[in-house]
């Protein structure tokens, strides 16, 4: 059964605030920190703001690819619950967790079926585990079946290009679904896409 879910990429605060006060408001809210090759990146000065309001029910999440201690020192004091990392060794992760005190998703690239077991590096550092397509900005798909045989104690979610219409095949997966192209329109959030894939989780999850 789904495990809930995460809608990455808000950078505006009137989709924020929907979200937020949706009936079935998600698990998560992910938001591009480092990563100006994406449309969804927000700049530090503006993520002070946006962020500047009662999250309510749900967890925020810093999505930083091999984040320096520049960003890392700027993003201390900002409300996040969680650092979801790219394309850092674990070593490394364990530093900033320890040093932020902050849960962490570590994500695993794929590809391929060979790059799955690259989780095992991460598992005694990590609050969850993030297996996603190697598009990093682009909307990437990757094989899900190659999770099938992933056996971790630590929650799973996936990305990956994922979209609402895709929910059904992830029905008997306890999976966390992380979303962010899918709920758009043109490269804008999509409120009535939102609406539609917080129910479908809803329907599911319940």
């Amino acid at each position: 059964m789904i495990q809930n879910c995460k809608i990455c990429g808000v950078k505006d605060p009137q989709t924020l605030s929907y979200i937020i006060n949706h009936k079935y408001p998600p698990k998560m809210i992910g938001f591009i920190c480092n990563w100006p090759k994406s449309k969804r990146f927000v700049k530090n000065e503006d993520l002070n703001q946006l962020l500047n309001i009662d999250k309510k029910q749900s967890k925020f999440v810093a999505v930083l690819v091999n984040p320096d201690e520049i960003i890392l020192e700027q993003l201390k004091d900002l409300p996040f619950d969680y650092y979801q990392i790219y394309d850092s060794k674990p070593s490394y992760i364990k530093k900033i967790k320890e040093k932020y005190n902050k849960k962490i998703i570590s994500v695993i690239t794929v590809s391929n079926k060979d790059d799955v077991e690259n989780y095992k590096q991460y598992e005694n550092i990590s609050d969850i585990i993030l297996f996603d397509s190697k598009g990093y900005h682009k909307s990437v798909s990757f094989n899900h079946d190659y999770l099938d045989k992933v056996i971790t104690k630590l929650p799973i979610m996936i990305a990956g290009d994922i979209k609402i219409d895709d929910l059904d095949n992830f029905k008997n997966k306890n999976f966390c679904i992380d979303i962010s192209g899918g709920l758009e329109t043109e490269g804008i959030k999509d409120i009535n896409k939102i609406d539609k894939f917080l129910n479908s989780v809803h329907n599911i999850f319940s």
